[in-house]
């Protein structure tokens, strides 16, 4: 890399550093280029020669926030022996929540309330966006794989007939995962990502003991998709 490329990258890097403050400080919707580059001592027109708009500083924040998340659960994952099908489950669900609590106001970003008047660029967001659940979902062919799937419930093809077309996407490629299997997944995932955030925004009111409730959450949600060893469907 180049002098100018080295100054162009460390003036992009400052870009974000303070945007993400002022995400903090501000939220999304609060965000503004002109208030970047007054904090940078930049002309409120020469930021334009880094970002193009709010926007596109809205979606490298986000990409930059779904990364993070991945990298978390994918490091916690990979430590995991892969016939641990359990171990594997609680590490990713615990990344999740410890780099949530690291990271309020970017996982906020992600996952809180949409930003008006900004729609995400799919192809630039969709694939990080999915990085964390496309681990889960080789998880979840692994579980289908070793018989460890439990036995079948009213409303479980209800379920699937909703989801099933998901399975066309090159999440699912030269996997074994069936429609039920799916939904089943969904719901973990769904029960996960709403204890995260229920704790995240205190929406629950005060909890004497919140690790031990999204524990508990983390092991209900496991119940879903995953029998206990030796209980095998």
């Amino acid at each position: 890399m180049g002098v100018r490329q080295e100054r162009r990258a460390a003036i992009e890097a400052d870009i974000i550093r303070v945007a993400r403050e002022h995400l903090a400080t501000y939220g999304a919707s609060g965000l503004s280029l002109r208030s970047v580059a007054k904090e940078l001592g930049m002309v409120s027109s020469g930021i334009y020669r880094y970002v193009a708009s709010r926007d596109e500083l809205l979606t490298r924040l986000i990409v930059r926030a779904y990364t993070s998340l991945a990298d978390a659960a994918a490091a916690a994952h990979s430590a995991v022996p892969a016939e641990d099908l359990d171990g594997r489950w609680n590490a990713v669900g615990r990344a999740m929540r410890e780099w949530a609590l690291a990271n309020p106001h970017d996982f906020a970003l992600v996952y809180g309330s949409p930003v008006p008047d900004y729609a995400a660029p799919g192809e630039l967001t969709t694939g990080p966006g999915t990085a964390v659940q496309a681990i889960l979902i080789r998880l979840l062919d692994a579980v289908r794989r070793a018989r460890r799937l439990p036995e079948p419930i009213a409303g479980d093809g209800i379920a699937g007939r909703a989801v099933g077309d998901l399975l066309t996407g090159d999440l699912f490629a030269g996997l074994d995962i069936d429609a039920r299997t799916l939904a089943r997944g969904l719901s973990a995932w769904t029960l996960l990502l709403g204890a995260v955030t229920s704790e995240l925004f205190h929406q629950l009111g005060p909890v004497e003991d919140p690790e031990a409730l999204f524990e508990w959450h983390l092991a209900r949600a496991r119940d879903i998709f995953l029998t206990s060893p030796g209980q095998e469907a």
